[in-house]
């Protein structure tokens, strides 16, 4: 378990509740961090495709970051970037 004094320095938080019921919620930042990154639990749902419908396994990703810093198109981007590397994990290796 984490200690305030363990995020002493750092900029940016991940926090998972994928352990849990929780499919979606809103990380709190801790100051004097950027941003947070919530990830709620997987679940299992059904995605469709022009062949008609698919099983997917989906989360919830919410991000919460300091306006003061930034506005919500650099965030934006980067929750985008996120989502394409956790669906397309071989684009970090180049294949």
């Amino acid at each position: 378990r984490l200690t305030p004094a363990d995020l002493d320095g750092g900029t940016f938080t991940v926090t998972s509740l994928a352990s849990t019921v929780v499919d979606a919620f809103t990380p709190i930042i801790n100051p004097p961090q950027a941003a947070i990154l919530g990830v709620g639990r997987v679940r299992d749902t059904v995605g469709f495709t022009a062949s008609g419908p698919v099983p997917r396994r989906v989360t919830t990703l919410s991000l919460t970051f300091d306006h003061r810093l930034n506005d919500g198109a650099p965030a934006a981007r980067l929750l985008g970037r996120i989502v394409e590397l956790v669906e397309r994990p071989y684009v970090l290796v180049g294949a």
